[in-house]
């Protein structure tokens, strides 16, 4: 079989611009994965690259309109996650509190598909040897724990992101978005204007875009 070393060549630098465009506009989150759609993202692509560039029925044209498609959806589906709630849940999830005060949500656990022996793991992990110092674990979008002890001074809780509130972490503060409503009042920002705003030392810290 006679290979078209220029085509093939033509196919590779798409692929490339293909792939620095998409983290150049997506942010380098992909070089390190936080959720579903950046795993996907790279996944699809390296599927996408990998399987059209030696096969000869296949067009440079059209090798172009498949990496152009896959980017509108990957772009897209960005979009939703970050605009939308319902999408973001969908599409991304959030994070959970799997174990607050010592106390394990077995029912989110189960759901989760996270065995004890995979808990206990990661809790030793970050230095919980004993359930009874975990002030808070968070089971965080990419699966990892983020663990909170029970003599963490620093502790802090991001009530809203990428202006979406944080239901879970309202929960944890035994406050409601009516108690967050008069705090962004009191600070003049409109909860869409908001980047992160983090409850720390009895105070929110608040950052807009």
């Amino acid at each position: 079989m006679t290979i078209d070393y220029f085509a093939l060549f033509i196919k590779l630098a798409l692929g490339f611009a293909a792939f620095v465009l998409q983290i150049g506009l997506a942010g380098r989150g992909n070089l390190a994965p936080s959720n579903a759609i950046d795993q996907l993202q790279n996944f699809v692509l390296g599927g996408i690259i990998g399987g059209i560039l030696y096969n000869p029925t296949i067009t440079t044209l059209q090798f172009f309109i498949v990496l152009l498609l896959w980017s509108i959806i990957v772009f897209g589906a960005r979009f939703l996650a970050n605009h939308n709630s319902i999408a973001r849940q969908v599409l991304v999830g959030q994070p959970h509190t799997i174990v607050h005060n010592g106390k394990i949500d077995t029912d989110f656990a189960t759901r989760a598909g996270i065995s004890a022996q995979e808990l206990a793991f990661q809790l030793r992990q970050h230095g919980a040897s004993d359930l009874r110092h975990v002030k808070r674990a968070v089971l965080e979008t990419n699966g990892t724990l983020t663990v909170t002890l029970q003599d963490d001074e620093a502790a802090y809780y991001p009530v809203i992101l990428d202006g979406q509130i944080d239901e879970d972490a309202l929960d944890i503060l035994h406050r409601d978005e009516d108690w967050l409503t008069t705090q962004l009042q009191a600070q003049n920002v409109e909860q869409s204007q908001v980047y992160m705003a983090i409850y720390v030392n009895n105070h929110l810290d608040i950052t807009t875009y």
